[in-house]
């Protein structure tokens, strides 16, 4: 029988990571899931180290080589091949608490519908076990995820965990040839703009940052120079959000254009979803991509 919950991580060259996910994941509360590892073209002991923990057969583990295409191409792998109703992304470097899995379960079951994109849970620091940002406000039962941090309501890192079907209807995320910065949050906003998603005011993850590698915050402006067409078009998307507000669309506006600048994009304001709006931010997005390209220069 299929499980409820696939645990899916995405991995480049951190075979020296995922067995702290694994025991992670062996020790949960909860047997009602599966570990599903993309190898995202790694040349590292990824590949073995992971035949070694299927052999153990503590848990159900699929494993999925691929060529090396970028954390975004990971996610369209794993969207594609999961079979469960929901699916939570736990990357190499983090590692989950021991009842997420019966939380997150439990919690679907008691208060899921097909109303809801899925649940939203707490990451936890490893340095100090606490939460990034702190606590969910009181009282908030669901929210819609672009309204964490486009109207403050939480600041700081969140566990998603979504509805497979639902991100299938957004996958595969459409990249551009050379550039592997994508954010797979370019999904994530296009289900959740729309529908609510269910608050767990508990931990679901912890983080322990890294630094290079596949890390998607490590060298934030070197990924802007390298993957400026990915970038731009994740801001056409925050342009085109039904949960937007005025002052995020212009700061959206702002970086759009200034990553449109870096990607010589000739057609930066007929592509824009808010013409006018975009036009009032070109001065402000040409500075800040001359300032992107220095910074860029510095890592």
């Amino acid at each position: 029988m299929s499980k409820t919950l696939t645990v899916f991580t995405p991995t480049y060259n951190r075979a020296h990571l995922l067995r702290r996910v694994y025991e992670s994941l062996v020790t949960q509360t909860s047997d009602d899931f599966e570990w599903l590892v993309v190898d995202d073209g790694s040349t590292d002991f990824t590949q073995e180290l992971v035949r070694e923990l299927m052999a153990e057969n503590r848990i159900p583990i699929r494993y999925i080589y691929k060529d090396n295409g970028g954390l975004h191409t990971a996610y369209n792998t794993a969207y594609a091949n999961i079979d469960s109703e929901l699916c939570v992304c736990i990357d190499s470097d983090d590692f989950m608490p021991e009842r997420a899995v019966e939380t997150i379960i439990n919690t679907w079951r008691e208060r899921g519908s097909e109303r809801y994109a899925g649940l939203i849970g707490l990451d936890l620091r490893i340095s100090d076990m606490q939460p990034i940002g702190g606590l969910f406000p009181n009282g908030m039962n669901e929210v819609y995820f672009p309204d964490l941090r486009i109207r403050k309501l939480h600041i700081g890192d969140t566990k998603p965990v979504t509805v497979t079907k639902l991100m299938r209807q957004v996958a595969p995320q459409i990249g551009y040839e050379g550039e592997k910065h994508f954010n797979p949050v370019y999904m994530l906003l296009q289900v959740t703009d729309t529908m609510p998603m269910i608050v767990i005011n508990e931990p679901l993850c912890i983080v322990d940052y890294q630094t290079g590698g596949d890390s998607m915050s490590a060298g934030i402006f070197r990924q802007y120079v390298d993957s400026p067409r990915s970038f731009a078009k994740l801001r056409r998307l925050e342009l085109s959000l039904n949960r937007g507000t005025l002052r995020n669309s212009l700061r959206c506006a702002v970086h759009y254009v200034a990553c449109s600048h870096i990607a010589s994009d000739g057609d930066w304001l007929r592509e824009s979803p808010c013409k006018a709006l975009t036009l009032l931010a070109a001065p402000a997005g040409w500075l800040l991509s001359y300032y992107i390209r220095y910074r860029a220069s510095k890592c």
